[in-house]
């Protein structure tokens, strides 16, 4: 894990196409935008892990039919 400090403004760049840009702190909350092409999918952890789920319930539904 790669960890940096940064202020209001500044970004962070993840490989040739990926920015994210620290927007606002504010006491314990920090504000980023995450600027990437748009066949990036960019989503909060928990939203990630839901899609994820919901993509393992299918594949699994899909098997039990096949057999």
């Amino acid at each position: 894990m790669l960890v940096l400090s940064r202020a209001v403004g500044e970004l962070i760049s993840i490989g040739d196409d990926i920015s994210v840009r620290v927007l606002s702190i504010t006491g314990g909350t920090v504000r980023f935008g995450v600027e990437a092409p748009r066949h990036v999918d960019v989503h909060r952890s928990e939203i990630y892990e839901k899609i994820q789920r919901k993509k393992a319930n299918v594949a699994r539904k899909a098997a039990c039919s096949v057999e």
